[in-house]
């Protein structure tokens, strides 16, 4: 628990993008810009050209015997300062971090240049993917404590956030970025995760009582990592015939894992953005950086452009500003088909102008349809010149089939919910006509009972960063100080401890998914003879006992123990 002064907390939210920076209880972050760095390997000798932050890592060549340091630049103006040999890079992959010092340098740009901050005197909620690994929490947070000092840190999931913006703490989240496509379900302010090895032991006691056959159920949750139990009663009628005989005893112990209702596409804004570029490059149409040639005026309102000798320039410097021209086509032109695309049925659509920078006049008809309907229909992808090669076109589902799978995943009894309750988020979700189109779809393919209903900000910015707003919104509740990891808890029980400040609640959560099953296994177990409950009941009274002690129910659970030391007395 942290209970410092009455500062700001600062929310940060590291996307495949953008980052996005500010301070708890603003509406918009202070700071956004690009989650991708600029990268120049030196032997020796250091630059001296200004730039946003220095690394001082070192880099050892599998191909040189000497040490190379490397320099980063960060930032929006910095990256758009075209240097020789300067590669562009991105701390994540498939929505993993690989780079922990890029990312630290992204987060230090935040604070030091952006905000202007020092963060020694702020908590830090970070928000962090919603299938992000225990590795991945611990590191983020050993790098806050250690080399920010932050005085309190908090991690939570984006689709949370979401959420949590919309005023919903259940939800299906569908957030489409720029690096990826995700789905997952929020029921009562956590993700439902898959969590390995959990047992569970439910012992079914029969009694009589008032001349009917009763049958009391306890259910007892166990997580094998944490080692943290939680229990639920059941009191029902017999489903069978058994003699009425105080206190029959049996037991199922079992292993299960609860699905999980995250779904993941490699289909986001930048793949899109991809799709665009090679479309035009068929047809004719080369991008030019900005950086490549300059317009100069020979007479009042006519420009001539000149092209520019550019040495040292690399392709992913290239790329990166070829992509930012393409993402503007992409969002200026683009709209989601109110139907499945068809190349026939688009081929004589109007065409739409846009000028590039370099004073080209293109115009663009079917592709502003097609590129958006990937989203929905990922073989499209094969016919997109150049595009042939995305070996996910059939492996990957469209966005309707991703929302069906996860809620499918989900407990029958927070299905309808669920349907009801679609937030769309990020920035590809901005898209035209896109909750239209889902919301249509989803209808043809739900269950009839399900009332589906996509929901999404009228404002693009709140959609682009609901994320972010989520966090400014939880982290400035007062109720929420409690919830706050701290320095002095990091100090004395290790990073470890910030998993079991979050799986606790996720038990609970995870109760009624096993409820179904731990039902149906209470009533076939019942003994049908006396011979049965005599025989197999002593030998599965003892083992309740000891697994009951095992699991440490003495201590915690008081009324649990003496109600199974009695019933298996």
């Amino acid at each position: 628990m942290y209970g410092g002064d009455e500062v700001s907390a600062i929310v940060l939210d590291l996307g495949s993008y953008t980052c996005k920076a500010g301070y708890a209880g603003e509406d918009a972050p202070k700071a956004v810009f690009p989650s991708v760095v600029g990268s120049i390997y030196q032997a020796g000798a250091t630059d001296e050209v200004k730039h946003e932050k220095d690394s001082d890592s070192m880099y050892d060549s599998e191909n040189a015997d000497k040490t190379k340091t490397r320099k980063l630049y960060v930032g929006t103006q910095a990256l758009g300062y075209r240097r020789g040999h300067m590669e562009v890079i991105s701390p994540i992959k498939d929505g993993v971090v690989v780079d922990w010092d890029i990312v630290d340098n992204i987060w230090n740009h935040a604070f030091r240049e952006r905000l202007l901050i020092d963060p020694k005197e702020h908590p830090m909620l970070l928000a962090e993917p919603s299938s992000n690994t225990p590795q991945q929490r611990e590191k983020a947070a050993e790098l806050m404590f250690e080399s920010y000092k932050v005085p309190a840190l908090f991690l939570a999931k984006n689709a949370v956030l979401t959420s949590f913006a919309s005023g919903r703490a259940t939800s299906l989240v569908v957030d489409s970025g720029g690096g990826s496509t995700t789905v997952a379900a929020v029921h009562d302010g956590y993700v439902l995760q898959k969590l390995l090895c959990f047992e569970f032991i439910v012992l079914t006691l029969q009694f009589c009582h008032d001349h009917a056959d009763a049958c009391l159920s306890i259910l007892i949750l166990h997580d094998v990592h944490t080692r943290e139990s939680t229990f639920r009663l059941y009191l029902g009628r017999s489903s069978r015939q058994a003699p009425p005989t105080q206190g029959n005893v049996n037991m199922l112990r079992t292993t299960t894992t609860c699905l999980q209702a995250v779904s993941t596409s490699p289909i986001g804004g930048e793949f899109l953005t991809d799709c665009m570029m090679k479309s035009l490059e068929s047809k004719g149409v080369m991008i030019k950086p900005r950086y490549s040639f300059k317009r100069k005026e020979i007479r009042p309102g006519e420009f001539q452009t000149v092209d520019l000798d550019i040495p040292n320039t690399t392709e992913s410097y290239k790329l990166y500003s070829q992509r930012a021209i393409a993402s503007d086509i992409k969002e200026s032109v683009c709209r989601v088909p109110d139907t499945a695309f068809e190349e026939s049925a688009y081929a004589n659509v109007p065409m739409t102008p846009y000028e590039l920078p370099d004073g080209q006049t293109i115009e663009i008809g079917a592709d502003r349809f097609k590129i958006p309907d990937v989203l929905f229909n990922p073989s499209l992808v094969q016919t997109i010149p150049g595009m042939e090669s995305f070996a996910g076109s059939t492996s990957v589902n469209g966005l309707p089939q991703m929302v069906i799978e996860s809620i499918n995943r989900c407990d029958a009894d927070i299905k309808r919910e669920l349907f009801s309750s679609i937030l769309l988020a990020g920035g590809t979700a901005s898209m035209l006509q896109l909750k239209e189109r889902l919301e249509k779809e989803l209808m043809e393919e739900a269950p009839q009972a399900a009332r589906v209903k996509v929901l999404a900000s009228g404002n693009s910015i709140e959609r682009r960063f609901s994320v972010w707003i989520g966090g400014s919104i939880l982290a400035s509740l007062g109720s929420f100080q409690q919830l706050w990891f701290s320095k002095a808890e990091y100090e004395e029980h290790g990073v470890s401890n910030i998993q079991r400040k979050q799986i606790l609640p996720n038990l609970a959560i995870l109760l009624p998914v096993l409820m179904p099953l731990a039902r149906m296994y209470c009533y076939s177990v019942i003994p049908t003879s006396e011979g049965t409950a005599g025989g197999v009941g002593r030998r599965q009274r003892g083992e309740a006992i000891g697994i009951a002690d095992s699991w440490g129910l003495r201590a915690r659970a008081p009324q649990v123990w003496n109600l199974v030391t009695v019933a298996c007395g």
